[in-house]
């Protein structure tokens, strides 16, 4: 059974920074997507960020937010930099059953993964 579990998230003032963790287990890290994902209240979830062969970004946080993984750990790390209140959410990794070599992966649509984290809170205060 493959678990996430996020952990990072808290208050901070805007401009500030947070550092969030999404660690895995069981299962070989390295071969599989990872994806962030966040929702703020009364919204629908959002794509933020993933880790495949390559790194993908939602435009509002490119230049701002850094996605890295480390398959010795099994963890892999979203890095938010100049926060905005707007970056207020819930924030869940994501990962998906099948392997990145298995074919086509579109990173940024949810449905493409199969396990989620329970999320941690981000609160950007103005």
């Amino acid at each position: 059974q493959v678990q996430l579990v996020e952990s990072g998230g808290g208050l901070v003032q805007a401009g500030g920074s947070l550092r969030l963790s999404c660690t895995a287990s069981g299962r070989t890290f390295g071969d599989y997507a990872i994806g962030w994902f966040r929702q703020a209240p009364g919204k629908e979830r959002e794509f933020v960020a993933a880790h495949t062969y390559r790194t993908y970004y939602e435009d509002s946080v490119k230049g701002r937010f850094t996605i890295s993984r480390d398959n010795v750990k099994n963890t892999v790390y979203l890095q938010m930099n100049t926060l905005k209140p707007e970056d207020t959410a819930v924030y869940f990794c994501a990962t998906p059953r099948r392997p990145l070599y298995s074919g086509q992966f579109d990173a940024s649509r949810g449905s493409e993964y199969d396990y989620w984290g329970q999320g941690t809170q981000v609160t950007v205060s103005s």
